[in-house]
């Protein structure tokens, strides 16, 4: 997956805006203002995602490309790696993973506001 296909995967879910909250090279993907996906656009060769503990070590043990997340909470994130053994089709499960966790999480009223979007 390449750095357009990720923008364009991420970009195309509901409530989801992008931004560079920390430099001018992190793209960052936030549904409803919540961070769900980040990525270098210098240098596309991995990016974060979010990831449920107990699934985040089971792909950890599964692909030598899903790594503890870079400048992340180790537990919650993942770096996958865009050009290693995880298939395309894996990646954007992981994508859809992340994004939806970040939906559940979300307050009521946020969660309200996505639906009428």
């Amino acid at each position: 997956m390449n750095v357009e296909e990720f923008r364009d995967y991420c970009l195309a879910k509901k409530g989801v805006t992008e931004e560079f909250p920390f430099d001018e090279t992190t793209l960052v993907f936030k549904v409803m203002g919540k961070m769900f996906a980040a990525c270098g656009i210098d240098n596309f060769d991995s990016y974060n995602l979010k990831c449920d503990p107990e699934k985040a070590i089971e792909l950890r043990e599964s692909f030598n490309g899903v790594n503890p997340g870079y400048h992340m909470n180790k537990k919650h994130w993942n770096t996958i790696d865009a050009f290693g053994d995880v298939p395309d089709e894996v990646q954007a499960e992981l994508i859809d993973h992340s994004y939806n966790l970040v939906v559940l999480g979300l307050t009521r009223k946020l969660k309200e506001e996505l639906k009428e979007l």
